[in-house]
């Protein structure tokens, strides 16, 4: 994750909740996705890689032993829940924990949940790779992503930018194979619908990090465009993820 990211999602911790909890409802859909995928069992050792404000940990630390929250971002494990005593937050990026420059409390783990992180990291492959050989025998690691191509109510610029610098599923489903983890992907998607006034304060407020792209006037100029395009009063659209379960068998 480059500095920039980073001081992206430090300067969005305080609201990061506000603009990502969709609703009670998505939250839970997608902590069942993620579940369901883990398989977790009550001694499994997680890894939340990339895990924010920790959204999704105190999901995992339901079924879980215990859940290592890992981001580099300061402010945003500021943020992780206190009443989960189970969370143990670590300061770091993926590149770190792959290479070994921040050491894990353990040698290996069960589980390693990356959601919408993957697109951060500086070189897929090695970092997959790193993170393949920190599973134990039957270890899972699930990659949550968005696809190449979404249908958010965004301006034409903003959805050109996130195609040229999205991964495919498919390239990171290679590079977990070829990590040595048996693959599947999988898809779907939770429809969502905001007003039309909260998604823009959500747009200028770069609630995506590529929108970390545009100064503040091509983001006015861009939220312009949103309005003309969308002029109803309710944004409705689907949020579609790719699911990439890799296995060490």
């Amino acid at each position: 994750m480059s500095g920039n990211t980073r001081d992206h999602y430090d300067r969005l911790a305080d609201s990061y909740d506000e603009n990502w909890a969709y609703s009670v409802a998505f939250n839970r859909w997608m902590s069942e996705r993620i579940l369901d995928r883990l398989d977790l069992r009550p001694d499994d050792r997680v890894v939340d890689l990339g895990c924010g404000t920790g959204l999704f940990s105190k999901a995992l630390a339901e079924q879980a032993r215990e859940v290592v929250c890992v981001d580099p971002s300061p402010n945003m494990l500021a943020q992780l829940p206190q009443s989960a005593g189970t969370l143990v937050p670590i300061q770091g990026s993926a590149e770190d924990v792959a290479s070994g420059a921040v050491r894990l409390p353990y040698e290996q783990v069960d589980a390693i949940l990356i959601k919408e992180a993957v697109h951060h990291f500086s070189s897929r492959g090695a970092v997959l790779g790193g993170l393949a050989q920190l599973l134990a025998p039957g270890g899972r690691v699930l990659v949550v992503m968005l696809p190449t191509t979404i249908s958010y109510p965004l301006f034409r610029r903003a959805l050109e930018v996130f195609e040229e610098h999205q991964p495919d599923p498919a390239d990171i489903a290679g590079a977990m194979h070829t990590a040595g983890l048996a693959v599947e992907v999988t898809y779907e998607a939770y429809q969502l619908a905001f007003s039309k006034d909260r998604y823009l304060a959500m747009v200028r407020n770069r609630y995506m990090s590529l929108l970390s792209e545009f100064d503040d006037p091509e983001l006015e100029d861009g939220i312009k465009e949103i309005e003309l395009e969308h002029p109803e009063d309710v944004l409705e659209f689907g949020d579609r993820f790719a699911f990439v379960l890799g296995r060490r068998t």
